[in-house]
């Protein structure tokens, strides 16, 4: 197996797009990243990777893939696009051992179960399915996660919704899902023009490590009171929330003034509303 010090020489990644004839697809989602410092960077942001798992959403024609075996890792990347099948092939060619293409649908897969053992995700997320693969890692009774850490690229504006605190524009559900059993941090930003085709979006890239969970609280408990309550942002919490049974009476029991809104709610108040549903 390659070392990450000494990785194998490859060509150019606008040239293996040349060679395959590749194009980025609208429909999927797919904008390019050239730039092979900027992609080492991202793949040194959760850490030592050397023989580590790791999972990658969407590698298109390898540019992030690569270095993420340069940096040791062992990759398996779910690529639902035929046409970049060849040019991950090359890279399992260079990386021999190091990398497993699964082609396919990545919301079809149950993750934990194709890795069969802790893994790290790091990918530069199809935009139109990148939040609903966020909401889906977050979720779920059993923590921590198998899981160790995420590392996704997000557009700027979603990335930002993550790390929202209280109180502010961004601040929603994704916020309270991502931070109240995890650690969630904008790690970096990302210029529109370091993509081919250039996106109308900044983009950005956020960090998520598994903290302990509170005692007492059922995810699906909170996804629900989450979904009432940002559902109907602007209304008052004893409207949005009163299809919830019990919320209202939950509201009372913690003290939350029933006339706030629920971008007013600090990720601890929800905490406390589901603590109190889950009795």
């Amino acid at each position: 197996m390659p070392v990450a010090d000494q990785p194998p020489p490859l060509p150019p990644l606008r040239e293996v797009i040349a060679a395959h004839g590749l194009s980025a697809s609208k429909a999927l989602g797919q904008n390019f990243l050239f730039d092979e410092q900027l992609l080492a960077r991202i793949a040194a942001i959760p850490g030592d990777l050397d023989n580590k798992a790791v999972l990658e959403i969407g590698p298109g024609p390898g540019g992030l893939t690569r270095a993420l075996l340069r940096a040791g890792a062992r990759v398996t990347a779910i690529e639902r696009d035929s046409r970049c099948i060849p040019a991950l092939a090359d890279l399992q060619a260079a990386f021999p051992g190091q990398l497993r293409v699964v082609e396919g649908d990545a919301l079809a897969v149950d993750h934990a179960d194709l890795m069969g053992e802790p893994f790290a995700v790091v990918a530069n997320l199809p935009y139109n399915v990148g939040t609903l693969l966020f909401t889906r890692w977050l979720s779920g009774e059993d923590w921590p996660p198998r899981w160790t850490s995420l590392t996704l690229m997000f557009q700027q504006e979603v990335a930002q919704r993550v790390v929202a605190a209280p109180d502010t524009s961004a601040y929603g559900r994704l916020a309270v899902l991502a931070q109240w059993r995890s650690r969630a941090r904008l790690a970096m930003k990302v210029h529109r023009s370091a993509f081919t085709p250039p996106p109308k979006v900044m983009s950005a890239i956020v960090h998520v490590e598994p903290a302990e969970a509170p005692s007492g609280v059922r995810s699906a408990t909170l996804e629900r009171l989450t979904e009432a309550a940002f559902g109907q942002r602007r209304k008052m919490l004893r409207q949005s929330l009163k299809g919830v049974p019990g919320a209202l009476a939950a509201l009372e029991v913690c003290n939350i003034d029933t006339t706030r809104r629920a971008e007013t709610l600090a990720v601890s108040d929800f905490v406390a509303l589901a603590r109190v549903l889950d009795g």
